[in-house]
């Protein structure tokens, strides 16, 4: 039994931290006193307390408490007595890395695998993939595995962002990144835009969100899912 929200990205264009997910934010968090924060990722180089800071502000419009795994001396206690996570967004390497070296990633995935609700955005999203290997960030820091949590049975792309045909730009585009991923990998890619995310409930996995995700796999021509379409095909 898995119960998890795994959202693209934290704030949209134009909106404050979590804004559009706080309607959605009340309704999984419904049966639970009290979220464990977690701040690894620290986007921008923001300190631990810093980040626990701007997820309290946007929890408590939500109506929900919110506490950092920053403020407790035994983060595995914190975990062993969690009701609930979420962790924030920022560096994948970096978030992962300190997942391990706390010895937090086998007993997080251990408690969603028994029904604890998690939720994540951006990096904290990526994590809920088999593998953080199609995280679009910078390898700041070399964390001891690429294996995450698996809360899904695909890896995730967050911020997926279409080709643009007026773009001068002569990089790779992220499209073209996933199928370098797959000419090593086997695991499907959900390419999440901005906005959206994926709802685990038990074994189902649905697409929610205004805009359709962007499959992705080995030897297929990658094609869209709409919103509310289900990713069970995906196992």
């Amino acid at each position: 039994m898995k119960n998890a929200l795994l959202a693209s990205t934290s704030t949209l264009h134009g909106q404050e931290y979590l804004e559009y997910l706080i309607p959605y934010i009340k309704d999984f968090f419904k049966d639970v006193k009290e979220v464990l924060f977690i701040p690894y990722a620290r986007p921008g180089g923001i300190s631990h307390q810093g980040y626990t800071e701007l997820a309290l502000e946007g929890f408590q419009k939500a109506n929900v408490n919110l506490k950092g795994l920053n403020e407790f001396n035994n983060p595995e206690k914190a975990i062993e007595n969690a009701e609930a996570v979420f962790t924030g967004g920022g560096n994948t390497f970096l978030l992962v890395s300190e997942l391990y070296r706390n010895k937090l990633m086998s007993l997080l995935q251990e408690k969603i695998n028994t029904g604890m609700p998690y939720m994540g955005t951006s990096a904290g999203s990526n994590i809920g993939g088999l593998t953080m290997q199609t995280t679009n960030d910078m390898p700041i820091v070399y964390p001891p595995s690429f294996k995450t949590l698996g809360i899904v049975p695909f890896n995730i792309n967050p911020h997926y962002l279409d080709p643009d045909k007026n773009s001068k730009h002569k990089g790779e585009t992220r499209e073209t990144r996933i199928k370098e991923f797959h000419t090593q990998n086997t695991q499907p890619v959900v390419g999440l835009r901005e906005g959206s995310w994926l709802l685990v409930s038990d074994n189902k996995i649905t697409l929610k969100g205004k805009l359709p995700a962007r499959i992705f796999e080995v030897e297929k021509v990658p094609y869209e899912l709409e919103p509310n379409s289900n990713l069970n095909q995906l196992y």
